[in-house]
């Protein structure tokens, strides 16, 4: 076969610039389909390169036309995808419908021994592990009243719990990989766990 009698598969020069041209029309047609301007610039993006791959054998005076069909099977397709993710959400939750708190006096013991060993850590490790763990804050939080950046306080979250593992693991030995519950290690206690 000649390069000449090769098919096709990509839209003339012609229909892309008319695609291009019409770029607000389209991102207006799907901002008014679905839930905000960053899910029609995503969607509107990815038929843009599906259209260019598959837009082989389109007439370019009817490019648009066609465009418009790929527009709204990719909003279509959207809301499918989210009513199945939405439906597995669901499940996943039936499944596990409480989530069991500690008994109150094993919530006391565990707090008090893991406090204990906070006061170990480097004060930004402490700070860190209160702000998010804690106190259930976000990584935003501690970054705000760390002065870093989310990158770096989520950094800084990850090595606080390695260190404060290592910390468990130092003064609870073995109870740290059984989870012992009947915990009398030096943390909780003053000596070290037999178990």
């Amino acid at each position: 076969m000649t390069q000449e009698s090769t098919p096709s598969t990509a839209l003339s020069p012609e229909a892309i610039a008319q695609l291009v041209k019409g770029h607000k029309q389209f991102l207006a047609f799907l901002e008014r389909r679905v839930e905000s301007r960053a899910v029609a610039e995503d969607i509107l993006q990815a038929a843009f390169t599906r259209g260019l791959e598959r837009g082989a054998g389109v007439d370019d005076e009817k490019v648009v036309a066609w465009f418009y069909r790929v527009l709204r099977n990719a909003v279509i397709d959207h809301y499918r995808q989210r009513s199945t993710a939405e439906r597995v959400t669901e499940a996943w939750a039936r499944e596990f419908p409480d989530v069991q708190e500690p008994e109150a006096e094993l919530r006391q013991e565990i707090c008090q021994c893991v406090s204990s060993l906070l006061d170990t850590l480097k004060p930004e490790y402490r700070e860190a592990l209160q702000i998010v763990d804690l106190q259930e804050g976000k990584l935003k939080d501690l970054a705000q009243q760390s002065g870093i950046t989310p990158e770096n306080a989520a950094v800084r979250v990850h090595r606080a719990r390695a260190a404060l593992r290592r910390r468990i693991e130092q003064a609870c030995g073995t109870c740290s990989v059984h989870g012992c519950l009947d915990c009398s290690c030096e943390a909780s206690s003053g000596s070290k766990c037999g178990g």
